[in-house]
């Protein structure tokens, strides 16, 4: 028995990796691994990490990393349709890029656009490009930002999937010691049938939920 599961809440989870000052548990009924509240770093240090991000909408080469999201949500949205942009960051460039296509859209960052009046709205998608692995609290995140979708929406997500056991040691993504929930196909796979949702993965770190009539 370890610590209790970030995401499901479990106590089923079993030490997986110690590295970078740090440990990683694997939950065994979510198949996510995710760190322990004693290494989360403060809102100030994580803000000032956040701080050094350099991202501009006018970087064609940013917008096209942008756009490997932003085109399969257009591909199953109608026109009309509003969203969110959830972990906008300090320059909301893809709600800029959508608005630019015609779509309301709002923003939300815990520490760039603390707008606590989007979780009063209903979305007909939202994005979370390079989000969910912030989450100290994966599972009030997640729950809340699906029960913000209209019948139909979508939520997509871009994050990296956890590797093999054998690549973790040495995988770049756990790096960033901002990164404490990391996913698997497995733990999204709990995620759709909890939720009742569809289930698409559209590349190796695009995940699209679609909210289903239930």
């Amino acid at each position: 028995m370890g610590n209790i599961c970030s995401l499901c809440h479990s106590g089923e989870t079993s030490l997986y990796y110690e590295g970078e000052s740090r440990e990683y548990f694997l939950c065994s009924a979510c198949h996510v691994v995710f760190v322990p509240e004693t290494f989360f770093h403060s809102d100030l240090i994580e803000k000032e990490m956040y701080d050094k991000h350099q991202n501009s909408i006018d970087d064609v080469v940013y917008q096209k990393y942008l756009k490997r999201l932003m085109d399969p949500v257009m591909d199953r949205i109608g026109s009309g349709a509003k969203g969110l942009d959830f972990g906008c960051g300090p320059g909301p460039a893809l709600s800029l890029l959508f608005e630019k296509c015609g779509f309301e859209m709002d923003i939300y960052d815990v520490f760039y656009a603390p707008n606590s009046e989007v979780f009063q709205n209903k979305y007909d998608f939202i994005t979370a490009s390079e989000v969910v692995e912030h989450f100290h609290d994966p599972k009030m995140e997640l729950d809340r930002l699906f029960n913000l979708l209209n019948v139909g929406g979508v939520l997509a997500i871009k994050t990296q999937m956890l590797p093999s056991v054998d690549d973790f040691p040495q995988w770049y993504y756990k790096r960033d010691t901002t990164h404490v929930c990391l996913f698997s196909q497995k733990s999204f796979e709990f995620l759709a049938v909890r939720w009742g949702a569809k289930l698409e993965f559209v590349d190796t770190d695009i995940i699209i939920f679609t909210k289903l009539l239930r």
